[in-house]
């Protein structure tokens, strides 16, 4: 079976990792292990508890326990890449089948119920379906092309407590996605095929200047560049309370290639200003840029002639024909059969230290 970006797998270890990639080595699904077996976890499958580990733990769990999910990696030379064997793999689970799954049991479950007469559970899952719904019916995308990842795509999910991580699949259905957010946020929305109204709202200043904080160490973007951007990017939202994130992965014909058939090799940092030609891509992981006009600021002299970011915050950040300035670290890109060429990549670290994408002139004065 073919593993995407966003798919969970569960182990015959009974470990649940998250997929973070489109193709595979041969042996293995690239993952990164997020739920644990844990007596005295605050998370309830089947009878059993279970705890969500961060990336530090994740390492340490799997080093003490179970030592075969860590690999060298021939391709990017990382010493303990995460990865689950195929002989390990006992259930992939789908975001898009997992939503489905949903959708068929709770939508006659709450035909003529009002949402404050649910349990916690189910008034997260009525949520949900009112997010699908919305996007399909303002979008025009396929119930088939939505699901939903995170805890709730293992059935994993706090009680009472959990953000929506909402997939659309295909970049441009991720693309109509967040211009129907965009145009309607803050309204009530009528959809006269199901009786229902539906309010997607938009996220206050405090929460974004809380994920600064967390996210930016450097003098990078300021508080209020950093607000300014998250909100024009309009792939995050609340609904009735509960933080939604629109999230994009590709449709299996979007994806192409094969595990190691691109190599990239570092050269060194490089600022430079160029002209946004496609963002299409620019939610997807990695978030991708098609740039023009390329002046080299400082750093590595070489035709740059492609942008990435490895980090969220960079993610959707600029849009097509704008002037940016962007510094992060260039990669010589060769992959068999076709011309080398070399991009900047932004997010090499986890602060993202000294890497930027941003408007050529600041949007906040």
């Amino acid at each position: 079976m073919k593993v995407r970006t966003r798919d969970f797998i569960h182990t015959t270890d009974d470990l649940f990792f998250a997929s973070t990639n489109y193709v595979h080595p041969t042996n293995r699904f690239i993952s990164f292990l997020r739920y644990i077996p844990d007596p005295k976890g605050d998370r309830e499958k089947n009878g059993k508890h279970y705890s969500k580990v961060d990336s530090k733990g994740a390492y340490n769990y799997l080093k003490e326990n179970f030592p075969e999910y860590l690999f060298y990696d021939e391709v990017t030379k990382v010493e303990d890449m995460m990865g689950v064997p195929l002989n390990k793999v006992a259930e992939i689970i789908k975001p898009e089948e997992r939503l489905k799954e949903i959708r068929e049991e709770y939508v006659p479950k709450f035909k003529d119920k009002n949402i404050d007469s649910l349990s916690d559970e189910e008034k997260l899952y009525y949520k949900l379906i009112d997010l699908s719904d919305f996007f399909h019916y303002e979008a025009g995308i396929s119930y088939d092309d939505l699901g939903i990842s995170g805890s709730i795509c293992p059935n994993l999910q706090k009680k009472g407590t959990s953000d929506l991580d909402f997939v659309v699949y295909g970049l441009g259905n991720h693309r109509k996605a967040v211009e129907a957010y965009k145009k309607n946020k803050d309204q009530e929305v009528e959809i006269p095929d199901l009786s229902k109204k539906v309010t997607l709202n938009s996220i206050g200043n405090d929460f974004f200047q809380r994920v600064f904080n967390k996210r930016i160490k450097d003098d990078s973007l300021s508080k209020d560049e950093f607000c300014w951007y998250e909100n024009r990017k309009s792939n995050r939202g609340v609904i009735d309370g509960t933080l939604f994130d629109i999230l994009a992965t590709r449709n299996y014909d979007e994806i192409s290639g094969y595990y190691g058939d691109t190599v990239f090799e570092p050269l060194g940092k490089s600022t430079i200003t160029c002209t946004i030609t496609n963002a299409l891509e620019s939610f997807d992981n990695p978030a991708v840029y098609d740039i023009d006009n390329v002046e080299l600021i400082d750093g590595v002299d070489v035709n740059i002639t492609g942008l990435a970011s490895f980090t969220h915050t960079y993610a959707g950040e600029v849009l097509e024909g704008e002037k940016v300035i962007a510094r992060g670290k260039v990669e010589k890109v060769s992959t068999e059969g076709e011309n080398s060429w070399y991009r900047i990549v932004v997010g090499t670290t986890r602060e993202a230290l000294d890497e930027f994408i941003k408007l050529e002139k600041s949007p906040v004065e």
